[in-house]
């Protein structure tokens, strides 16, 4: 059996013996043959620890000398032996032999230690023993009533064990674990031990071989194998087999994956993995791993020939009948000095199922669901005050309602970001920070992307891809009726930031910071306006089902010529000031803090293009009450003279906690207001900034004790106060329970294509039943399901969804001490299926990590489960 420790100093795999696995009835008997190691490692072995030599010459040449200390010391000059008696102690080379009685014996040059004797290495190991009887040197001898407990925390006993040319070492009769010795009753058995007729160590091969073993827990056998052998604990990497791991799928069947795994050198090793799976034939899988002094990379490939493409669901709803499926993965990073690296992480599918359907999630809700995979390429470096990062990005949808020809290709984009302290000094008194901010973006795509506003439409060909249509089919491809959310075509954009502020501290406390800002934009657009594409299905029911989406609709959007360009420099000036009021008592600190910022720009001076690629993410609250420009990214800028202000609450318990708050409000004083001013995507409108005066932002946070602590954002409608956006998040600490509870509720937005509310909440908690045994939960409610009832007739759609609507579950209970982890996972994850009606995707997943020996997991799909709520795919946004 194999072990692997990546050359990136990974974590250890462990591999897992195949008589545990037979625990599960599943174990199969070549997943305890040993591969011999391709290259020793040149790590200390455990064997070297027990056995080095006892005359081993110092620095100088010279050997050591025995430092013997005891209540009584003999020699019998006749016999040539050296006697000690009574608490008798040796040191030598750090180790340390305790005895009630020492024999050495200078003609046979062996070392008798009797009584309570004990030896204890230089690296903490020590063996217990009724009698040590050794050569001098250590290499040879025989122990009666052994027990080692390891610097590893691992532990061997055998009834008697011999040393053998110090290349190996005997326990018969002995055992193995990795479990700590109960500290009330040392005679009870550990949770887990291997129990076998021999134990053979094997030094040069870095491996312990068992004979005749017996898998016990908690005293009993469980499962038994004749032979098998584990690297030792000192090894992070061998050759041999990994352990074997188990799923089943209804459309795949059942599956065994048997891990062979070759250590070629110790910067290099391969990983080749076949899945034999009864439904669907053999899953390839090989893992390339090479290291060096300066970063290390690794390539992964998944591939199978299908045996029965049929048990998927047919193109466009699934991959069709496709024979052969896979991925090609790579990741790396390399450090060129202590400031510079760069590297990639890039992933290939086949097509855009297979990591749902051949992949091994893991056992969290999030887990499951998969949007998309990013591939980039990067160039980092960073210094003490600034970075530059140059990097690309390549984006594969996975999501069924993708379109994969409206993914974009961005590259390069380079950012950069300079901050520099001015001296007052050498500046004639301005003194400051002065920072400058650069980026350049150049996105391609082929297919422009819309989005219908309001309710929403999918195509009425298959019913998956979103298209601004009518139910009779007429196209609405205009402002107003759809976004357009990512041009087709071209679109590169150079911005630069520039700024200055300094800080002032009246004699009252009043703290005055101005500042001094230039953004400057330019940007080129080459709109493709001849892509198209559509989608006809000749088998459905009520013709025509034919939809389209083509590139010529952006002009409505953009105006102008195929090729634009536009630039603008937007200068500013501003002030912001804040008088922190303290309040010190005897069992809090209070500080009340009143703040006010005025922002003065040009009444205009944003870009002609109303294309907006990086700045759609909009969402105004306290964490940005105060920035310069609160759009999200670089394609979008704040113009005109706007006034930010509120006020901050602070309170410091002397016993530990705090409780902060914060409220405010935003004003566009005069000039263009940017938020009112819609793109393409119509961001900002909706936002909250839209009018002169903004809504209000409000956040508090309490955190009385470490036990506890509630977070909560809101937004609130200026002209009624009525709650616009709502976050609350609050964690749970105390004894055995862990505990955290989030909850999210957005107003309609149908003007960006939020056509209801937006509402969720999600509960975790993991409670300790034991010191060792615990149990988890997880769960999601989509409470906006139920909005969708209502849909206007015509549609088709009977709407029964709940408003506690589960999108999410998860369940578990688990077992962790110092040796063992076993975890049993319960998920069920809401899903779209390819067909208009989505499901629950149930799975259940058994894990079992033995510390030392190895681990070994099986999943099992329960299948999926109709969402009985009445309500198709193409009614939600």
């Amino acid at each position: 059996m194999g072990r692997r420790n990546g050359p990136e100093q990974a974590r250890p795999r462990r591999p897992f013996p195949g008589l545990v696995a037979i625990a599960f009835g599943l174990a199969t008997a070549f997943s305890f043959l040993t591969i011999p190691a391709a290259q020793p490692s040149l790590a200390q072995t455990l064997n070297d620890r027990l056995t080095q030599r006892a005359q081993s010459p110092n620095a100088d040449g010279k050997k050591d000398r025995l430092l013997v200390d005891a209540n009584e010391l003999t020699y019998d000059r006749d016999k040539d032996i050296i006697g000690a008696r009574g608490n008798v102690q040796l040191y030598y080379q750090g180790r340390v032999l305790q005895a009630d009685r020492v024999t050495y014996n200078r003609k046979t040059n062996r070392v008798f230690a009797e009584g309570r004797a004990k030896l204890t290495e230089r690296d903490g190991t020590i063996s217990y023993a009724d009698r040590f009887e050794l050569t001098d040197d250590f290499k040879n001898g025989f122990i009666d009533s052994l027990r080692a407990d390891t610097a590893d925390n691992t532990h061997f006993s055998a009834a008697r064990a011999e040393r053998i040319d110090g290349e190996q070492t005997r326990f018969e009769s002995g055992t193995y674990t990795a479990c700590e010795p109960c500290k009330e009753d040392n005679s009870k058995p550990p949770f887990w031990q291997i129990r076998a007729k021999k134990i053979i160590h094997n030094n040069s091969e870095q491996t312990i071989y068992y004979e005749d073993a017996t898998f016990e827990l908690y005293g009993h056998p469980i499962a038994w194998l004749p032979f098998f052998s584990t690297p030792d604990p000192t090894v992070e990497r061998k050759s041999g087999i990994l352990a074997p791991t188990y799923v089943y799928r209804s459309y795949t069947g059942v599956g065994v994956g048997i891990p062979l795994y070759w250590a070629i050198s110790p910067t290099y090793d391969l990983t080749v993995t076949p899945t034999f799976l009864t439904k669907q034939g053999v899953l390839g899988e090989a893992v390339w791993r090479q290291q060096f002094v300066n970063g290390s990379y690794q390539i992964r490939g998944v591939g199978i020939f299908q045996n029965d493409p049929s048990a998927f669901l047919p193109a466009p709803y699934g991959p069709g009948k496709r024979d052969f499926r896979g991925s090609l993965e790579s990741r790396g990073e390399f450090y060129i000095n202590d400031k510079w690296k760069f590297g990639w992480d890039a992933t290939l599918l086949s097509d855009r199922w297979f990591l749902q359907h051949y992949a091994m999630p893991q056992s969290t809700l999030a887990a499951n669901y998969f949007q998309e995979t990013v591939s980039t390429i990067y160039l980092n470096g960073k210094g003490d005050r600034g970075y530059f990062d140059l990097r690309g990005y390549y984006f594969q949808a996975l999501g069924r309602s993708d379109l994969q020809s409206q993914q974009p290709l961005v590259a390069p984009v380079l950012d950069y970001n300079k901050t520099i302290d001015i001296d007052p000094k050498k500046t004639a008194g301005i003194g400051g920070q002065l920072e400058i901010d650069f980026n350049f973006t150049r996105i391609s795509r082929e297919l422009a992307s819309f989005e219908a506003i309001g309710g929403q439409r999918l195509d009425r060909a298959f019913g998956l891809y979103n298209v601004c249509e009518t139910l009779t089919g007429a196209r609405t491809y205009v402002p107003g009726a759809c976004l357009l959310n990512g041009i087709g075509g071209d679109y590169t954009r150079a911005t630069l930031n520039v700024s200055w502020k300094r800080k002032f501290i009246d004699p009252l406390g009043q703290v005055w910071q101005p500042f001094v800002f230039a953004h400057v934009n330019t940007a080129w657009a080459n709109t493709n306006l001849t892509s198209t594409t559509g989608w006809s299905n000749p088998s459905c029911a009520s013709p025509p089902c034919v939809s389209y989406i083509t590139n010529a609709s952006q002009t409505a959007f953009l105006g102008g010529a195929q090729q634009q360009s536009a630039a603008s420099v937007t200068p500013g000036v501003g002030l912001e000031y804040r008088y922190p009021l303290l309040y010190s008592g005897s069992l809090v600190d209070q500080v009340f803090e009143p703040i006010a910022q005025i922002i003065v720009r040009p009444n205009t001076g944003t870009s002609s293009l109303r294309i907006n690629e990086d700045s759609q993410s909009l969402v105004f609250d306290t964490s940005n009450l105060f920035d310069w420009s609160k759009y999200s990214g670089y394609d979008r800028f704040e113009t005109g003279t706007r006034a930010n202000y509120g006020f901050q609450y602070t309170a410091s318990f002397h016993k530990g906690g705090y409780i902060n708050f914060m409220f405010g409000q935003s004003r566009q004083i005069a000039g263009v207001n940017s938020y009112a001013t819609p793109d393409a995507a119509n961001i900002g409108l909706s936002s909250g900034l839209d009018r002169r005066a903004s809504d209000y932002v409000a956040s508090a946070t309490f955190a009385p004790t470490t036990m506890f602590n509630f977070v909560a954002k809101a937004r609130f409608d200026e002209r009624n106060f009525s709650l616009r956006r709502l976050d609350l998040m609050a964690n749970f600490n105390y004894g055995p329970l862990e505990a955290s509870l989030q909850y999210a509720r957005y107003s309609a937005q149908p003007l960006i294509g939020y056509n209801v509310p937006r509402e969720g909440l999600a509960a975790n908690a993991k409670y300790k039943l034991t010191d060792n045994v615990f149990a988890t939960g997880s769960v999601i409610f989509d409470l906006s399901r139920h909005y969708y009832n209502n849909t206007p007739a015509g549609t088709g759609y009977v709407g029964r969804a709940p408003v506690f609507s589960v999108a999410g579950l998860g369940a578990g209970i688990g077992y962790t001490d110092d040796c063992t982890t076993l975890m049993l996972n319960y998920t069920s994850i809401y899903q779209d299926n390819g067909y208009l009606t989505p499901t629950r995707n149930q799975t259940v997943m058994l894990r079992l990590e033995l510390r030392t020996i190895g681990d070994t997991s099986l999943r099992s799909s329960l299948g999926n489960v109709r969402v009985q709520d009445g309500l198709s795919s193409a009614a939600l946004r």
